[in-house]
């Protein structure tokens, strides 16, 4: 089966997947080595960064969702951080069966040198970069997870 003529814009997005895929995997192995250290993953950052940056204490779900990732491997990573004293689980008032996840002091901590760590290289990787250009590929890319988190992939006809 042929597939049908794109717009430029989707050529264009076409090109630049393999790209994002690669950058994706390659900050993944990079955060890892550079928070291996602290005892974290890039997995575990992103979640204790997850739970820094909501307004109030979440369960399991509702960072899965914030995070844009699977709930079942979310709780999986929450677990790992209860077992090494990063975060406790606390009651839910308003559903039992869906404990909120609490920071504990160790893991505010370890969530701040990893970010203490992170300056650096985030500063590297954006030498060059006009500021500009960053924000620009940042709303480029919330556009897409946003119209990716409405539609998922497309049916097959």
């Amino acid at each position: 089966m042929k597939a049908p003529p794109m717009t430029d814009a989707g050529a264009a997005l076409s090109a630049t997947a393999l790209d994002l895929f690669k950058v994706s995997s390659s900050m993944l192995a990079s955060g890892d080595r550079l928070v291996q250290p602290l005892g974290l993953t890039s997995s575990r950052w992103q979640v204790l960064g997850t739970i820094v940056a909501a307004e109030r204490p979440q369960p399991v779900a509702w960072l899965a969702r914030d995070m844009g990732a699977n709930r079942q491997n979310v709780q999986r990573i929450v677990n790992d951080l209860a077992r090494e004293g990063f975060v406790e689980l606390a009651a839910n008032p308003h559903h039992r069966r869906a404990p909120l996840v609490l920071l504990t002091d160790a893991g505010r901590q370890a969530f701040d040198r990893a970010m203490a760590l992170a300056s650096p290289w985030l500063d590297r990787l954006a030498e060059g970069l006009a500021v500009q250009e960053i924000e620009t590929m940042q709303k480029v890319l919330r556009v897409l997870r946003q119209r990716l988190d409405e539609t998922g992939p497309e049916p097959e006809s």
